[in-house]
């Protein structure tokens, strides 16, 4: 399994971090509006991400805490989602839904996601990212602290959970149900 160190902020503004990673020339990979379902699994999470750029199948495990952490990520690109979708849906239920704007861009193995999540607000990731084991988890976690460095995060912008648990923090307890699976909708 890929293994990923990483860090997600809360910023008021991200277009002011995005304007000084340009400086550093980071390749551009595009824009993209992303569709993530996540559905009802017993560890890790599981979510289907349908995007123009980027659509995947991800199953990840990440210990939910603030600051920089190490996350397990397993990753299939389907060539059609639709089939694979429904069968998802009637098997585990849908968790959550989270629609966002992502603006990407990539230094090297480090991975950079400027979002703006529909209904939460804007965020900064950064992954660094070892797929074969050989830059070792000291570089790729000198890497992130590099970069929450670099942008200047403050403790109390890091976000220990994932979009889903931010989005069902904000939805009733109706609707909490309805997403769980329940009465979930193909």
């Amino acid at each position: 399994m890929p293994i990923n160190f990483e860090f997600k902020a809360g910023v008021k503004d991200i277009s002011v971090l995005e304007e000084k990673l340009l400086k550093l020339h980071p390749v551009f990979i595009g824009e993209d509006h992303q569709i993530d379902t996540y559905f009802n699994v017993r560890q890790g999470r599981l979510k289907l991400r349908e995007g123009s750029i980027e659509h995947a199948l991800i199953y990840y495990e990440r210990p939910d805490t603030t600051t920089q952490k190490q996350s397990g990520v397993l990753l299939h690109k389907p060539i059609n989602t639709g089939t694979l979708k429904e069968i998802l849906i009637r098997v585990h239920g849908i968790k959550a839904i989270v629609d966002k704007k992502r603006r990407i861009y990539f230094i090297d193995n480090v991975k950079f996601h400027f979002d703006i999540v529909k209904g939460i607000g804007s965020f900064i990731e950064v992954e660094a990212i070892d797929k074969t084991g050989e830059l070792g988890m000291d570089k790729i976690r000198e890497q992130c602290k590099y970069y929450a460095q670099f942008f200047d995060i403050k403790d109390q912008e890091y976000i220990g959970v994932s979009y889903s648990d931010l989005v069902l923090s904000r939805n009733s307890p109706d609707e909490r149900i309805k997403l769980s699976g329940i009465t979930a909708p193909v």
